[in-house]
């Protein structure tokens, strides 16, 4: 009892102490702060672009964990289905959007410019060329070629649509032909570019 009572007085004049006390407010508002921010940047990401989901003039395609799971379970017939397999094994979620509506583009672009301000995402590189004009974004993984999350918006002119597309997972940007090959993805040209840089 006499250790319990040592214990239970220590605390109390611990928690007493008015400069303690700020410490652990300080302490308790930073864990706070920290949380919200890793909380908040793992929900924006899933949410910013979801919006875009069953909005007339924009056809979109949402491919989740749950389906590349599935997919991972196809048996491989050539190496070239093997390494798509592998890839898709790595990913998480996958949305593209595409529009040939100039004010839906106008949308879609001014959201993919906020996402990528508050997102530390790398600029991967930049095509303009026959009227589109295309970006290509990287969240960086382990190493330089592992990609955590790609963003890419194609700005379509006159008669060419506008495409935004997002990526998540785990990958090497070097498997993305893979993807694009069999998945016959919309800006899939830009994205084989990107994987030989």
């Amino acid at each position: 009892m006499g250790i319990l009572t040592s214990i239970t007085t220590q605390k109390t004049e611990f928690l007493n102490n008015k400069s303690n006390q700020k410490r652990i407010e300080i302490m308790r508002k930073i864990i706070l702060i920290i949380a919200l921010v890793l909380v908040s940047n793992t929900f924006f990401a899933q949410t910013v672009f979801d919006k875009f989901d069953n909005q007339d003039d924009i056809t979109s395609i949402i491919v989740n964990k749950k389906m590349f799971s599935l997919l991972s379970k196809v048996d491989a017939k050539d190496k070239e289905s093997q390494q798509y397999i592998n890839l898709i094994k790595k990913l998480d979620n996958l949305k593209v959007f595409v529009t040939g509506s100039d004010r839906k583009a106008s949308d879609m672009k001014s959201t993919a410019e906020k996402y990528l301000k508050s997102s530390g995402m790398d600029e991967l590189m930049r095509i303009n060329e026959k009227g589109k004009n295309v970006k290509i974004y990287v969240k960086s993984g382990a190493s330089d070629s592992q990609v955590k999350e790609l963003l890419m918006f194609i700005e379509g002119s006159g008669k060419e649509e506008s495409v935004l597309m997002s990526l998540t997972g785990n990958f090497d940007l070097d498997e993305l032909s893979a993807l694009t090959d069999k998945m016959n993805l919309p800006g899939g040209e830009e994205l084989k570019k990107a994987s030989k840089k």
